[in-house]
């Protein structure tokens, strides 16, 4: 097998996912950590942060893996792009994977700071690493959390598929990223109040997990008491595929063909 061969196979393939993830999460809880723990900065703070952790991300992993960065994209993609099913479940793991060890670093990085905010480890601070319905403040139950990942991913996923479709007018100059980037930002500010704007089961189950582990023991809960960990599982698989779909349905099946070459599970990148 060629360097060439070697470089683009699976394991770099979820050695970029991992690194990918890892890259998002740490930017991700760390400003929520920063802003939630540590008073400095807002809402915009945490937006834009994610936003940039998403670009940065797939910068990073883009080249090698298509930077999924996400099981609800990688499930889209293998649905709808022709991705092959038999790395759907290597690629989710890795991803996950990325995400538990960046919270397990936020959460060590910010030990003293989270010790001070919220010395038991409870809800007040576990949202840092996890997702809650109603940010856990607001009076959204688990089903309506329900309903907003199931919105928010399959917005994420149709305006994706727009920006990544070689068919249709997809951003030059390696800008996907950047435009992608900006989508979470436009999400995160407009869709959430009522659960957090997850819309990444990888992003939640790693950071979940890691908290729980490392002393937050209700973490598989929500503020009422109920089993709430499957939901930002759930909501983001359903509501990715059905945007994918719904692009397809909508957009997708009018494109002319033009000549390009659609490449599958793929973010274009410059060569």
């Amino acid at each position: 097998m060629s360097k060439g061969a070697q470089r683009t196979g699976l394991v770099a393939e979820l050695s970029a996912e991992f690194a990918g993830t890892l890259i998002l999460i740490l930017f991700g809880c760390g400003v929520v950590a920063q802003v939630a723990a540590a008073g400095l900065g807002d809402h915009d703070s945490i937006a834009w942060a994610w936003g940039l952790g998403v670009t940065l991300g797939v910068y990073v992993a883009g080249r090698i893996s298509g930077a999924h960065i996400n099981p609800a994209v990688t499930l889209a993609f293998a649905l709808f792009r022709g991705f092959s099913w038999a790395k759907v479940v290597p690629f989710v793991v890795a991803q996950t994977a990325g995400a538990f060890a960046a919270a397990l670093l936020v959460r060590w990085n910010y030990t003293e700071v989270l010790a001070k905010f919220d010395p038991g480890h409870t809800l007040k601070s576990q949202f840092v690493f996890s997702t809650l319905p109603g940010n856990g403040t607001l009076p959204v139950s688990e089903w309506g959390a329900l309903r907003d990942q199931i919105l928010g991913t399959a917005i994420l996923l149709f305006v994706l598929f727009a920006l990544t479709d070689l068919l249709n007018d997809p951003p030059g100059a390696n800008l996907g990223p950047l435009l992608i980037g900006l989508l979470i930002v436009a999400i995160g500010m407009a869709f959430g109040a009522d659960a957090g704007y997850a819309i990444n089961p990888a992003r939640d189950f790693g950071p979940r997990l890691a908290s729980f582990i490392t002393g937050y023991h209700s973490a598989w809960r929500d503020q009422y008491g109920n089993l709430y960990f499957w939901v930002p599982i759930v909501g983001p698989l359903i509501g990715g595929a059905l945007g994918a779909g719904l692009y397809k349905l909508l957009i997708g099946r009018y494109l002319p063909g033009l000549g390009k070459k659609q490449e599958t599970g793929r973010i274009p990148a410059a060569d």
